[in-house]
């Protein structure tokens, strides 16, 4: 169903090989480039430069600013060395060496700095002021000394005072700083810092747009292109089962391949083909296939692709994806969940909400078959939801041909383990017929989860290959969830969880329809305390009696804890919720009630989602209610009868399932002895169909389920 594990890696995004940035051959290999690297260091320092011309003076190292007594401290004590003024708005005060080293003015000496570029700010009112305090404060000094020495020698001479006046002066030098490109900053840097920030923003913005041309560009297909010199690698041998499926995409190879082939006798080649089915079937891993083996350009895109927050994006960017691909005609489309843009129009439960939507997907109708020609341009789409899909996208000449991608079938299932298993390390004991019938109902998703679960179960036990048991253990794992063997469980929980699971397991075993045990455990996994592993049926009709049995099988469980202990739990949520919908399914889908008679209400086009009513009225809505409770007590009588029937050997089975914790087949079949009916159902295991043969919805009465879990 799906490619090895080497061609993953080369499904998504901007792959290593063939995809713009992700080129080998003169790519980067993700690495971001050169010329953005350097834009982005010019950006940086430029912010840096405006950022410091702003917020700085010009001046570098320590300083402080001080008060007037400071100031007057520093002049009286004469630690001045020099006091410069700047600009007539503020003084330099530095300070001698012999200054410098008093603590007194320990605040200039924080961190590295040294005695030349560290100096004291005083801010004046204005300049006048500022000498009449130096004037001041000097002739304080002058009459300082003056009277000292006239007190020692008691007369001075003349010189002398010239000399003390010269000492006690204070000198004052002014300096002017040229501020334009401050002033510059100071009112155009604000302005270019936004700039720059909406620059780096929509170059950002365009890289994650994948595109070069800046906002305008914002309506250009994101569509990646595979051509001649890309490839992804995967073929349709990389494609197990899906037999049907693949030939008809093979088919649409062959159109672009041999056109003449088909137009030599007058028919057209198909416009669209759409890859219909559940989740994980290997829809998409077709369409990589159809692109490796073309040979012609493939443009791929997913429907949330077309969706923006921008009014009209979505139809632009359908108008540039047709008109590229005419240019590189024949080739291929591919859409992939197109259920995105192609639901159903006018189910909107607000007026005006999917506007936008519409738009986009008339667009892509007026593109597929509109007034203008795409020759040789084939789309391609993949959904789980076809039934929502608008019917003008289906119709004839649009997408003429939808492929019905189904789970796989027990020979599919051995195919695709094959394809898994290619680069595991197995050990001798690998069955595949024996997994691909423990695997009923998993995908091609499914089964390559296996396998890697397997590989990583195996790792943790520090195993040198993979054995059965972990292929067992990972199934366990995928279905029931992690075992939990540390909760806290009582013994009577236990034991009400053990005669529980016997009751599955012992109505199931005497019942005609009901399905193969595999194996039965108590060990808590997930939010299950129990579970029940069955392998279903593979048929393609159920009947009546069938499903009855399936039901008495799932409230058996609840039936076995009222007999034993004479009260019931809530561990049968699970087994209720499941055979409820079943029997809901009987009355109001496959009309199995005779009350309702052979009506049914179904909506197989999906269009009832939508509906805020049901299609039938009140009358008949008690009815079914009716019904449904009806074929659930029977189902539930039933099991508590035979559980009666079989009461000892039920103890027995409880017994060993309470000590041991997991038992399996072989030991059922011990106690209860071979099952009568020897038929061929034990040795397949598909899943059931309705009774015409269609898929059965996902609460319909036969879905059946590789385990049962009890909550």
């Amino acid at each position: 169903m799906q490619g090895n594990n080497r061609n993953r890696q080369n499904d998504d995004g901007n792959n290593r090989r063939g995809l713009p940035g992700g080129n080998k051959k003169g790519g980067n290999n993700g690495k971001r480039p050169v010329g953005n690297t350097i834009m982005y260091i010019i950006y940086g320092i430029i912010i840096v430069v405006l950022g410091g011309m702003m917020l700085g003076n010009g001046n570098e190292g320590s300083k402080r600013e001080i008060d007037y007594n400071k100031l007057d401290s520093i002049l009286r004590n004469r630690h001045q060395q020099k006091i410069v003024v700047v600009d007539k708005d503020h003084a330099e005060i530095y300070l001698t060496k012999e200054a410098w080293n008093d603590t007194s003015y320990r605040d200039l000496k924080r961190g590295n700095n040294t005695y030349e570029n560290s100096f004291y700010i005083y801010k004046f009112v204005d300049i006048e002021s500022f000498k009449s305090d130096l004037e001041r404060i000097s002739d304080l000094n002058f009459a300082h000394d003056t009277i000292g020495l006239a007190a020692e020698d008691g007369k001075i001479a003349p010189e002398t005072l010239d000399r003390i006046r010269r000492d006690t002066h204070i000198n004052m030098t002014s300096r002017e700083n040229d501020h334009t490109w401050e002033k510059i900053a100071y009112w155009f840097g604000p302005l270019l810092l936004l700039v720059l920030f909406f620059v780096i923003m929509s170059r950002i913005a365009n890289r994650q747009m994948g595109s070069g041309g800046g906002i305008f560009s914002v309506g250009k297909s994101k569509a990646k292109i595979y051509d001649g010199k890309t490839s992804t690698n995967v073929t349709f041998k990389d494609v197990a089962g899906l037999a049907g499926a693949k030939e008809e995409v093979m088919e649409v190879v062959d159109f672009l391949k041999n056109p003449k082939k088909y137009t030599a006798l007058g028919g057209k080649i198909p416009k669209g083909v759409i890859l219909v089915g559940p989740p994980g079937t290997g829809k998409t891993l077709l369409a990589k296939a159809v692109a490796g083996e073309a040979n012609v350009p493939f443009f791929s895109m997913s429907g949330s692709d077309f969706v923006e927050m921008f009014v009209g994006v979505g139809a632009s960017r359908v108008r540039d994806l047709f008109e590229e691909a005419k240019k590189k005609a024949p080739c291929i489309i591919f859409i992939d969940e197109i259920d995105a843009v192609g639901r159903a129009r006018g189910h909107s439960g607000l007026s005006n909400a999917n506007d936008e939507r519409e738009n986009t997907l008339n667009q892509l109708l007026t593109e597929m078959d509109g007034f203008g020609t795409n020759n040789g341009v084939i789309v391609m789409a993949a959904t789980n939801r076809a039934d929502v899909l608008d019917k003008a996208l289906l119709r004839a000449g649009r997408f003429d041909r939808q492929i019905y991608v189904e789970l796989p079938d027990i020979e599919e299932r051995k195919a695709i383990f094959e394809v898994h298993m290619k680069g595991l390390k197995l050990g001798s004991d690998i069955d595949k017929d024996f997994l691909s019938k423990q695997t009923p109902g998993f995908s091609g998703a499914d089964i390559a989860n296996v396998c890697n679960e397997a590989a990583l179960c195996a790792a943790r036990k520090n195993k040198e290959k993979i054995e059965k048991q972990d292929f067992l253990d990972a199934i366990d794992r995928i279905i029931g969830g992690l075992e939990k063997r540390s909760k806290v469980i009582t013994p009577e929980e236990k034991r009400t969880i053990a005669y529980h699971e016997s009751g599955h397991a012992s109505v199931s075993w005497q019942l005609r329809w009901g399905n193969p045990l595999v194996k039965v455990t108590i060990v808590p996994r997930g939010k299950a305390l129990g579970a029940a592993w069955y392998l279903p049926e593979e048929r393609q009709i159920t009947t009546y009696e069938q499903i009855f049995d399936e039901i008495t099988s799932l409230v058996a469980g609840r039936a076995a804890e009222e007999v034993v202990f004479g009260k019931i739990s809530t561990g049968a949520l699970n087994d209720l919720e499941r055979a409820t919908k079943i029997a809901f399914s009987l009355v109001a889908y496959y009309g199995m009630s005779p009350k309702i008679g052979n009506l049914s209400y179904y909506d197989s086009t999906g269009q009832g989602d939508f509906n805020f009513t049901k299609p039938f009225s009140e009358k008949t809505n008690e009815t079914i209610d009716s019904e449904v409770n009806r074929i659930i007590q029977e189902a539930y009588s039933r099991a508590k009868q035979i559980i009666l029937d079989s009461r000892e050997k039920l103890d027995e089975l409880a017994q060993v399932l309470f000590e041991r914790e997991v038992i399996f087949r072989e030991d059922v079949e011990k106690i209860y002895g071979p099952r009568p009916w020897n038929d061929k159902k034990e040795e397949s295991d598909t899943e059931p169909t309705t009774t015409d043969g269609a898929s059965v919805p996902n609460d319909a009465a036969d879905t059946a389920e590789p385990a049962e879990k009890n909550v």
